[in-house]
């Protein structure tokens, strides 16, 4: 099963519990807030990504499986006039 890690930006208070537990994925930016190594976890990671997001403080660290997107999710992701017969693809009525 693949999972990444994805911060609430509103939450997070910046303890900086994360970076502590998980430096392989999470490095704290100069205000002491976490930035995250994008894309999934690496496979040995998956238990201690589960420890950080449980010690986190302010419950901003989330893990959340990671899939790989179908067609209705590629199609709901593109960026409006991407998408055939959109009303920006129809032009002036």
């Amino acid at each position: 099963m693949s999972e990444r890690l994805r911060v609430d930006p509103i939450a997070c208070t910046g303890h900086g519990a994360c970076a502590d537990l998980l430096p392989e994925v999470v490095r704290l930016d100069e205000w002491g807030y976490p930035l995250l190594t994008a894309g999934e976890l690496p496979a040995g990671l998956h238990r201690p990504a589960r420890r950080a997001v449980a010690a986190c403080p302010a419950r901003a660290l989330l893990l959340e499986r990671a899939s790989t997107p179908g067609p209705r999710t590629a199609a709901r992701q593109a960026l409006p006039g991407q998408l055939t017969g959109s009303t920006q693809d129809r032009g002036p009525q």
